[in-house]
């Protein structure tokens, strides 16, 4: 997962403003006791990153894929 899938799939489930509040002060106790826009900063996979905010925050595991984005039509 790129850095941009991971604040895609943020901004989808949170909003694009609250996402950044989770990232900067969301403690993650299973990263290290680290945010996760830290954990980023520290060379994290962004996918562990996205799993762990998914845990702490109960985002259903039907919705840690992210919606589905319709391929644009040439």
């Amino acid at each position: 997962m790129r850095i941009s899938d991971f604040w895609r799939l943020m901004d989808d489930e949170f909003g694009p403003a609250y996402s950044r509040v989770l990232a900067a002060d969301l403690v993650l106790g299973q990263l290290g006791g680290v945010t996760a826009a830290r954990a980023l900063e520290k060379g994290l996979e962004p996918k562990s990153v996205w799993l762990a905010v998914c845990e702490i925050q109960d985002v259903p595991p039907e919705r840690r894929l992210g919606r589905d984005i319709k391929p644009k039509a040439n």
